[in-house]
């Protein structure tokens, strides 16, 4: 039997359309797509039809960047996040391999795949480690772990800062047409800093990250991908540097792709004013300048997409002094309404908004997600744009609650998440 979402607003990313029309989902396919086709079809063949009454509809969400399970389950199992990530919009989540044990082997890749479809329905993917216990010097089996489903090989939170490593890497990767993505930010030029160098960390009296650590780091890399013609992602951007860097790169043709976490383009560093720590983040918060190359970066096409870089805290770890606090925030529920900071306020078109949640991530992982075509799995997220509310992670799915956007006022609400065909969360 068949269902029909009907009257709605519905967001095409692949075909970089938006028009109103009607969804038919039968089990977990789309089956069909477009204006009127509930009308032309026999009503009595469906079991339910849901009038969306001009709410908007897209593909489901794909997070390219989670912080999950095994390891940390009091600040996040995988079912919590998998319920955070629903409530979200988002039915793709692709994990970072900083799990204890680390996925530097296949054993632990097929148990966290394994744990998920346990606990949950929706899409979940991980990546492998770079190098084995991220040691930075010794290449983990990047064929036998590509064999087992990962999606792309990282250290997380650490650059390789071996060129040699990452030459090798880069070689190695091209026979698995695998993808390395580095989290950049060079270690020594980083030294003990905990927030971004500049006027607010020397008035605050606190070790400044230099903004040279991160674009520096990408520079060295993109030389390495020019000589070897590998596919390389960088991973939470957050300079004007750096958007530079990699604008240059694309110009010349390499196979770049890069993204971004809302805190890169709705905070700068004066969110930590006050010692905040549920504002530390790595990297960490940039000038206001950087936050408007950020904005622009999105804008002309140079940052591919956005993900949460989701990284819980328990409030132990957080209400310390800044020096002592941990680094991250959790975003899996935040992530549409801040984005969609950049339509309300003209940067990008809701339909780019979009694309940059969906189809753009999962062409970056070549992933079959983030299409409404006709086969392919009934992964929808149903929203309104404009629904004013207050974030409030008091009522968050996630165990944690480090967020720096509690109480702020927010338009965009997620009204259904729909999972293989199933409802997984309706507000």
């Amino acid at each position: 039997m068949k269902e029909a979402y009907i009257n709605a607003k519905i967001l095409d990313p692949e075909k970089n359309k938006e028009f109103i029309g009607d969804i038919i989902i039968e089990k977990d396919k789309i089956i069909d797509i477009g204006p009127n086709v509930y009308k032309k079809d026999k009503p009595k063949s469906y079991i339910n039809v849901h009038d969306c009454k001009n709410l908007f509809i897209s593909p489901g969400l794909l997070d390219m960047r989670v912080s999950l399970e095994p390891g940390s389950e009091h600040k996040e199992s995988i079912k919590s996040g998998c319920n955070a990530a629903f409530a979200g919009g988002i039915t793709t989540v692709v994990c970072l391999p900083n799990t204890d044990p680390v996925v530097d082997n296949v054993s632990v890749a097929e148990y966290i795949q394994k744990r998920a479809k346990e606990v949950s329905k929706i899409n979940l993917y991980t990546y492998g480690s770079l190098t084995k216990n991220f040691d930075g010097e010794n290449l983990c089996e990047m064929g036998l772990l590509s064999k087992a489903g990962v999606k792309g090989f990282t250290d997380a939170t650490k650059s390789i800062e071996n060129a040699a490593v990452l030459k090798r890497a880069l070689e190695y990767s091209k026979a698995f047409d695998s993808l390395i993505i580095q989290f950049p930010e060079d270690k020594n030029l980083a030294n003990n800093g905990v927030m971004n160098e500049g006027e607010i960390a020397t008035k605050l009296g606190l070790a400044g990250i230099p903004s040279i650590a991160e674009v520096i780091i990408i520079e060295r890399d993109l030389r390495l991908v020019e000589a070897t013609g590998a596919k390389y992602h960088v991973s939470c951007v957050s300079t004007a540097q750096s958007v530079e860097a990699i604008k240059n790169a694309k110009k010349k043709g390499l196979r770049v792709t890069c993204d971004t976490s809302p805190q890169y383009f709705t905070l700068n560093e004066m969110a930590v004013e006050d010692y905040r720590t549920f504002a530390k983040v790595s990297p960490p918060l940039r000038s206001e300048k950087d936050r408007v190359a950020i904005v622009n970066g999105l804008k002309d096409g140079t940052i591919d997409a956005i993900q949460s870089d989701h990284m819980p805290q328990d409030e132990d770890n957080k209400r310390l002094p800044f020096n002592h606090a941990e680094k991250g925030i959790i975003g899996l529920e935040t992530l549409l309404p801040l984005s969609l900071e950049l339509y309300h306020n003209k940067s990008l078109s809701l339909l780019d908004v979009i694309k940059k949640l969906t189809k753009n991530p999962a062409n970056i992982l070549n992933l079959k997600h983030g299409t409404l075509s006709i086969g392919s799995k009934a992964d929808l997220l149903i929203f309104d744009p404009n629904k004013p509310f207050v974030v409030d992670v008091k009522k968050f799915k996630s165990k944690s609650k480090n967020s720096p956007f509690d109480k702020k006022p927010s338009q965009g609400k997620v009204i259904r998440t729909i999972c293989s065909g199933e409802v997984s969360y309706a507000a």
